[in-house]
């Protein structure tokens, strides 16, 4: 059902965006081979969340930037 996959959606950008924020305030300012991989052992599986995408999160935590949006 279209409602259910558009729920689902909507609640893994919720878990994807908490955990980018958690990370970030944790994380800001810190080297980012120090960021990335921390970030990528809280991301939860999204799909569409491509390497280069992450690469960008982390390079935003690690120059003090929250990039959640939270």
């Amino acid at each position: 059902m279209i409602a259910d996959r558009v729920t689902q959606e909507h609640e893994a950008n919720k878990t994807l965006f908490r955990v980018v924020h958690e990370v970030a305030v944790r994380h800001a300012g810190r080297p980012f081979h120090e960021v990335l991989p921390i970030l990528q052992g809280s991301l939860p599986l999204v799909p569409g969340l491509d390497e280069p995408e992450v690469r960008r999160i982390a390079e935003q935590i690690s120059v003090g930037r929250d990039p959640s949006g939270l």
